[in-house]
């Protein structure tokens, strides 16, 4: 039998009430996925031939998700929960029925599961023949969890003893169930047809079908987890909380063992999907998220947040937040730095401190310094612009396209309103409010000429401090001449 299952159906439909939220429980967020989305993910690295989610509450909302995050898998509506039996038989049947093969069955709240685990899971039911493999896990506390009860001459498992129907014996067991199984497909869909509802709850219990398969003398087996924390379900905040740390925990090891040095795992945040290359540094109080990659060498941080954000080789981006941006090898950000959706930076370019980028192309060893927003720009190679510019990009209706090219140095405090086109080799003069477009090679200077009106403070502020320190210091330069 091969180890690839032939489905993996994954148990979604519940609520979630202990979350207090109206967010269904399995949309909830932890590293960059949603926790079904960890769990379909997982079940993924199975190479099933079919992929089923089982959903219930907010099902719209739920099936909408997976729709983005997996569009190949099926959803299979529980219209009532009626326990997980049924929610499995609902999964089934939304495949046709007729499944041979294995069928792994994984509860959509799991985060922490990892594809690993469950090849472990498919492999060893197949290499054991049996009809049912659960997932177990050896835990420091059982408090509250199903017992595994194993045959001790053939290590089979016998029953999952619920706590409060254990004995003193059985509750000194440390083996609890997953709530994860593979099955036989074949003998699963039967036995799911002879699950009983004469139970407190009036519920399909799939730990019924395990008693139905050893009954008709099927060997029911186990497979123990490597890591008891993985099998941890999610059902409220605190747990959330809990596995998101856990997770972080994971993924910044794997992040280290690749070669990058976290100066502080503690204050660290990185999601699933990121990516690095090897000697890349992450400074303390730093969130990696979304889609993005630090390239070799790069530094980043401290307090620095990046979403779906490109970091080249021996960058530099310190305490700075950026959405869909790329910063080029070598170049420079912040600190106090805001790279807006995008924004690209050139090698060897600088976005420095309270500098505000969005939908800006920044040529190589271009600098814009400090105080100054750039919006809907283009600008070339080696060129400076002065402190405090604003690009001002919005007449209140639509937004317009400022190009300023290479070589190009503009003066503190200019205002470039757009459209305008400023040539290479162009200067601009301080305090100029740019309107029009200036030629190759010119000078623009756009300001009126100043006038200094003598005495006005005195006449207009008598016995201010101003008028008094006027006074002064005209009385100290009578005195000098």
């Amino acid at each position: 039998m091969s180890a690839n299952p032939a489905a993996v159906v994954v148990l979604a439909a519940g609520e979630g009430t202990r979350m207090k939220s109206a967010t269904p429980k399995v949309l909830h967020e932890i590293s960059g996925r949603s926790l079904v989305g960890h769990v379909v993910a997982a079940s993924r690295e199975l190479n099933p031939e079919h992929l089923v989610v089982v959903v219930g509450h907010a099902r719209e909302q739920v099936a909408a998700h997976l729709g983005e995050i997996d569009p190949e898998a099926r959803t299979a509506v529980q219209e009532q929960q009626k326990g997980t039996g049924h929610a499995v038989r609902m999964g089934l049947e939304q495949l046709g029925g007729g499944i041979h093969g294995t069928v792994v069955v994984v509860c959509g709240d799991t985060p922490l599961l990892t594809g690993e685990t469950l090849t472990e899971l498919a492999r060893t039911h197949a290499a054991d023949g049996n009809a049912c493999t659960v997932l177990t896990a050896e835990v420091p506390d059982s408090t509250g969890y199903g017992r595994i009860v194993r045959d001790e001459a053939t290590g089979a498992v016998t029953a999952i003893v619920e706590h409060k129907d254990a004995t003193e014996t059985q509750r000194a067991i440390s083996e609890i169930n997953s709530g994860v199984f593979a099955f036989d497909g074949r003998l699963l869909a039967d036995a799911l047809g002879k699950v009983r509802t004469d139970n407190s709850q009036g519920e399909e219990y799939l730990t019924d079908v395990l008693g139905i398969l050893r009954e008709a003398g099927h060997r029911v087996g186990a497979a123990v987890a490597a890591d008891h924390r993985e099998i941890l379900g999610i059902n409220n905040r605190v747990q959330l909380a809990e596995a998101r740390r856990l997770l972080n925990v994971r993924l910044l090891q794997r992040a280290m063992l690749s070669g990058v040095t976290v100066i502080d795992p503690a204050s660290t945040f990185i999601d699933v999907t990121v990516t690095f290359d090897q000697d890349s540094v992450v400074h303390p109080g730093t969130q990696l998220l979304g889609a993005t990659h630090l390239g070799e060498g790069c530094e980043v941080g401290p307090n620095t947040r990046l979403k779906d954000t490109v970091v080249g080789k021996d960058a530099r981006v310190d305490n700075t937040v950026a959405d869909r941006a790329e910063v080029g090898e070598g170049a420079t950000v912040g600190p106090y730095t805001y790279l807006r959706p995008g924004t690209m930076l050139g090698p060897k370019s600088k976005a420095g401190a309270y500098v505000e980028m969005k939908s800006a192309v920044i040529g190589e060893g271009t600098k814009v310094p400090h105080l100054s927003y750039v919006g809907d720009a283009t600008i070339g190679d080696h060129t400076n612009i002065g402190a405090a510019s604003v690009f001002v990009n919005y007449d209140g209706e639509t937004k317009h396209h400022t190009t300023i090219g290479s070589h190009c140095r503009t003066g503190s405090d200019n205002m470039f309103v757009a459209p305008v086109t400023v040539g290479d080799g162009a200067y601009t003069a301080a305090g100029s409010v740019i309107t029009k477009d200036v030629p190759p090679g010119s000078l623009a200077v756009a300001r009126g000429q100043q006038r200094n009106i003598e005495g006005w403070v005195a006449r207009k502020r008598p016995g201010s401090a101003a008028a008094q320190a006027a006074q002064a210091a005209a009385d100290e330069a009578e005195a000098d001449s």
